[in-house]
C-alpha cells in the first residue's frame, strides 16, 4: 500500500541518514554537489522538491477558481448554503488560531540549535508589516505574481476571477468554467503522479537531512515536541468541534463520534478525505442527518473544508522558523495564518497532498523549501491526524446545519430535485 511505502521510505532514509552522519557512507559533499552517493540523495530530494513547487501556483489557481464558480449551488439554495460556508470559515480560522498560539507557546524548534549552514544564502525570510501584506494581497500583474510564486496575491484573483465567474451568469461563464473545471482534474491528476514519487523523495530528503543536521539528538528532541504541538492542537480543535455538536447540533458529543467511529478509522488509515467521502455519507446518515443536507454540505466540504491541514501547515511553518532560527514578525505570522487557509482550500483529497501546499506557505514567507525534510520523518502520522480532522470537521457541519434546518427531512424532500448520491460525489471530486 501506500502507506507501507512512505513508512519503508523513512526508515530507509532514517538508516542511511544516520550512517552518512556517522562518516559510515563516505565523506559528505557541499551542499549542491552532487558528487558520490550523498549526491544521488539530494539530487533525487532537489527534484522532488522541484515538482513539489511546480505545482503550487497550478493547484492554487485552478481549486480557487472552480471552488467559487461552484459557489453557484451555495447562491441557489439560500441559506443552507450560507450556514455551511459560514461554518467552513470559522471552524478553519479557529482551527489555524489554535495551531498558531501552540506553536509560539510550546516553540518546538527551541530544542535545537539553528540550522542556519542549510539554507542558501540568498533565502531569508521577507519582510512583511500588516500594511505591506494587504497592500501586496493585490497583484499589479497577475502573471509576474504567477511567475515569482507570489502565493497570496494569485489566491486573491483567483478567488476574485471566480466570483466574476459567478457575476456574469452561470450560461455565459459555462465555458469558461468547463476549461478550469478540466484543468484542476488535470492539476489534481498530475499532484497524484507526484505523491506517487513521494516514497522516493521522502527518503531521500530524510537521508540528506540526517547527514547534515549538526547534533541528531537535538533533532529527535524537537520533532518530537512538533509532534506533540500538532496532535494536541488538533486534540484541542476536536473539543471545539464538541463544543459545536452539543451546542448548536443539539446531541451527545459521545453518541455522535460512536456514529463517525467508521468515518474517523477508514480517513486515518486511507489519509484520504476523498477516498473517506463515502463513508462519511454513511455515517452522518446514520445520525440523523438528511440526504439534502448531506448532499450538499459534504462534497464541498471534501473540497474546501481542510481544518486539519490548515492547522497543522501553520504549525508546521513556524516549525521550520524556529528550528533554521528565523524570527517571523506579527505580519509574517498573518501571511501564514492567510497562506495556511487559503493553502488548506486548495488541498487535493489525497494522501500526503498537504506536502505541496506545505510548500506554497514556506514559499509566501520566504521560507526555505528545504525545511520540508524536518517533518517528512512524521509527516505521514500526522498525516493520519488530520485527515480525521478534516473529516471529522465536514461531518460536524452537517449536523448543525440539519439542527438549524429541522425541516430539511428524506421525507419531504420533493420539488427540489435528488440530492448528489455518493457515487456522483467521488466524481466530482
Amino acid at each position: 500500500s501506500f502507506t507501507a511505502q512512505i513508512f519503508v521510505g523513512m526508515a530507509i532514509g532514517v538508516g542511511l541518514g544516520i550512517a552518512f552522519h556517522v562518516g559510515a557512507l563516505g565523506v559528505i559533499p557541499e551542499k549542491g554537489d552532487y558528487t558520490g552517493l550523498l549526491g544521488v540523495f539530494e539530487f533525487v530530494a532537489d527534484v522532488f522538491l522541484r515538482l513539489l513547487k511546480m505545482l503550487i501556483i497550478p493547484l492554487i489557481v485552478t481549486s480557487m477558481i472552480v471552488g467559487m464558480a461552484n459557489m453557484k449551488d451555495v447562491r441557489r439554495l439560500g441559506r443552507i448554503g450560507g450556514q455551511t460556508v459560514g461554518i467552513y470559515m470559522v471552524t478553519t480560522v479557529v482551527a489555524v488560531i489554535i495551531g498558531l498560539t501552540l506553536v509560539n507557546f510550546i516553540q518546538p524548534g527551541q530544542f535545537a540549535e539553528p540550522d542556519k549552514g542549510s539554507i542558501p544564502e540568498e533565502v531569508g525570510a521577507h519582510k512583511v508589516t500588516i500594511y505591506s501584506l494587504f497592500i501586496n494581497m493585490i497583484p499589479d500583474n497577475f502573471v509576474g505574481a504567477m511567475a515569482n510564486g507570489q502565493i497570496l496575491p494569485v489566491v486573491f484573483f483567483s478567488l476574485l476571477f471566480g466570483y466574476s465567474l459567478l457575476l456574469i451568469g452561470e450560461t455565459r461563464a459555462a465555458p469558461v468554467t468547463r476549461v478550469f473545471v478540466a484543468l484542476n482534474n488535470a492539476v489534481m491528476a498530475m499532484t497524484n503522479l507526484v505523491m506517487k514519487l513521494a516514497p522516493y523523495g521522502v527518503g531521500a530528503l530524510i537521508v540528506v537531512l540526517l547527514a547534515r543536521f549538526d547534533n541528531l539528538v537535538q533533532l529527535v528532541q524537537s520533532v518530537g515536541m512538533y509532534m506533540v504541538t500538532v496532535v494536541l492542537a488538533l486534540t484541542i480543535h476536536v473539543g471545539f468541534y464538541m463544543y459545536l455538536v452539543r451546542a448548536a447540533g443539539k446531541v451527545s458529543p459521545l453518541r455522535y463520534l460512536r456514529h463517525m467511529a467508521p468515518m474517523l478509522s477508514t480517513a486515518f488509515s486511507t489519509a484520504s478525505s476523498s477516498a473517506t467521502l463515502p463513508v462519511t455519507f454513511e455515517c452522518v446518515e446514520a445520525a440523523g442527518v438528511s440526504k439534502r443536507v448531506r448532499g450538499f454540505v459534504l462534497p464541498i466540504g471534501a473540497t474546501v473544508n481542510m481544518d486539519g491541514t490548515a492547522l497543522y501547515e501553520a504549525v508546521a511553518a513556524l516549525f521550520i522558523a524556529q528550528m533554521f532560527g528565523i524570527h517571523l514578525s506579527l505580519g509574517q505570522q498573518i501571511l501564514v495564518f492567510l497562506t495556511s487557509m487559503g493553502a488548506a482550500v486548495g488541498a487535493a483529497g489525497i494522501p500526503s497532498a498537504g506536502l505541496v501546499t506545505m510548500a506554497a506557505v514556506l514559499s509566501a514567507v520566504g521560507l526555505p523549501l528545504e525545511g520540508i525534510g524536518l517533518i517528512l520523518a512524521v509527516d505521514r502520522i500526522l498525516d493520519m491526524c488530520r485527515t480525521a480532522v478534516n473529516v471529522l470537521g465536514d461531518s460536524v457541519a452537517c449536523r448543525v446545519v440539519q439542527t438549524w434546518n429541522p425541516g430539511q427531512t428524506d421525507e419531504l424532500e420533493t420539488d427540489k430535485g435528488p440530492a448528489m448520491a455518493p457515487g456522483e460525489v467521488e466524481e466530482l471530486v
